[in-house]
């Protein structure tokens, strides 16, 4: 089924590693014409066919003056996240700020600046536009251990999404959650080493996280990104306000 976002403008944040460039590989591969953005630029190196750009979403000029720039869109995957690692004890008014600036508030930049284009776009078209925000397991799915600012700010993002999608139903705008479990990144590997350093064994770390997976493994990115595509494209036309686990059992 190639081709399934032929002919849609898509804007993908944290696309420069992980479960971003994964999203933003494949929509190029479908045809979509994607807007790659990440607060460091030669991430994006080697992504072939999108059109590239450095994005802070932590500011609201740079977010404003990037959606002016792109002008109406079809599709936004919100990916930049952070997270944090404490429990309530440990988790600092600064940890907490900046949590939820970058998970919750920075998918409200993005959605303020880019709707009122994808509103028009849709009313143009005939078709639904859709938003894609990615939340985590670790939310108000299920409470993970030292994840009380992340499980929070996440819990926050399902929240956002259902709102967004209430508001819009009627307008031609869809908007929809992926919650994953542990996958494989760049910035996994770092925590896996952070939390070595601290356990004084990396093959420990490691292994925590994959006992606390069902399926006995961390996911690959690329095994998140076809959800993403569904979610694009007109097959999930009927399809607002839900949150898909793709967490190999995370939330069972």
């Amino acid at each position: 089924m190639a081709g399934r976002l032929k002919g849609k403008i898509a804007v993908v944040t944290a696309a420069g590693q992980g479960i971003g460039r994964a999203i933003a590989e494949l929509f190029v591969a479908e045809g979509a014409t994607v807007y790659a953005s990440d607060l460091q630029r030669d991430k994006l190196d080697g992504l072939a066919r999108a059109k590239k750009a450095k994005l802070d979403v932590l500011s609201n000029k740079a977010v404003e003056s990037y959606a002016a720039k792109v002008g109406e869109i079809d599709i936004l995957v919100n990916v930049a996240g952070y997270v944090h690692h404490g429990t309530v004890l440990t988790t600092t008014d600064k940890d907490w700020d900046f949590s939820f600036d970058l998970n919750v508030k920075s998918m409200h930049r993005m959605i303020k600046a880019f709707l009122p284009g994808m509103l028009e776009r849709a009313k143009a078209t005939g078709k639904s536009g859709s938003i894609i925000n990615v939340a985590s397991g670790a939310s108000s799915i299920r409470g993970i251990p030292n994840r009380y600012a992340y499980g929070a700010s996440k819990a926050a993002v399902i929240g956002l999404t259902k709102a967004v999608a209430a508001d819009f139903i009627r307008d031609g705008i869809r908007c929809n959650a992926i919650a994953p479990g542990t996958f494989k990144s760049p910035s996994w590997e770092e925590r896996v080493d952070t939390l070595g350093k601290e356990w004084g064994s990396k093959d420990k770390a490691m292994e925590m996280f994959i006992q606390r997976q069902p399926m006995g493994r961390v996911g690959d990115a690329i095994e998140i990104a076809p959800i993403a595509i569904y979610l694009a494209s007109d097959e999930s036309a009927f399809t607002t306000g839900t949150v898909s686990n793709v967490d190999g059992g995370f939330s069972l």
